[in-house]
């Protein structure tokens, strides 16, 4: 594993440090990069999962040209893992290409339908791609802290200037949006996009149609 970032994200990761890793969690939106529930994560979680993050930003050695822009962390997935449409059972692959820690209590590695189904459809395409999230924190119910929700409006126009960060640092040759609440943020902050469907929730047929459709000339 690189343990240094390419300039592109060293700006990526100073944007985090200065909007991410201070957001204040609510009883409804969880910052897994900056807090714990003592119940479900390990005492040391919110490192590890900024060590993950790191690490996904280290796997890069040139800027990638495609920029994907999801909705928000998942229950099973980054909520615990911290990188994007990633669990911790595929960062503890040694097949998989990104390495990574768990964070959770349990005794087993938590999965996600999602990011099996997007890294099925996207490692082909690595490291020629970058994925982000909408909200970067993980939107659950009062008192559910294993739920999802659905970002509201508000919230995604909260994280709208990371976005810009992000994309201004990476400056890609095309961008992605991975469902409406991610179009709905890039087309706000006037970036040009292609709209392809979530994997969730029946998706990932078109899902896989829709990114090779545009990945397959790379």
């Amino acid at each position: 594993m690189r343990e240094t970032l390419i300039e592109p994200f060293r700006r990526v990761w100073a944007a985090f440090e200065r909007r991410l890793f201070p957001a204040p969690s609510s009883d409804r939106l969880f910052n897994l990069y900056r807090d714990r529930h003592p119940e479900l994560d390990r005492p040391e979680a919110p490192a590890i999962r900024r060590r993950n993050l790191w690490r996904y930003l280290a796997a890069y050695e040139t800027p990638p040209p495609v920029f994907l822009l999801a909705e928000a962390p998942g229950p099973w997935g980054c909520r615990f893992s911290g990188v994007p449409l990633t669990s911790e059972a595929q960062l503890l692959d040694p097949d998989f290409p990104l390495a990574g820690e768990a964070s959770g209590l349990s005794e087993r590695p938590h999965r996600e339908y999602s990011a099996r189904i997007y890294w099925r459809v996207m490692r082909p395409y690595f490291p020629r791609f970058f994925t982000w999230s909408t909200v970067p924190l993980h939107p659950h119910r009062p008192g559910a802290p294993l739920s999802i929700r659905t970002p509201t409006q508000r919230e995604v126009r909260d994280w709208l200037p990371l976005v810009a960060d992000l994309i201004e640092a990476l400056k890609p040759a095309q961008v992605i949006a991975i469902g409406r609440k991610a179009e709905f943020a890039l087309q706000s902050l006037g970036v040009r996009c292609t709209y392809v469907r979530h994997p969730s929730q029946g998706g990932a047929r078109l899902f896989e149609a829709g990114v090779r459709a545009l990945l397959d000339d790379l």
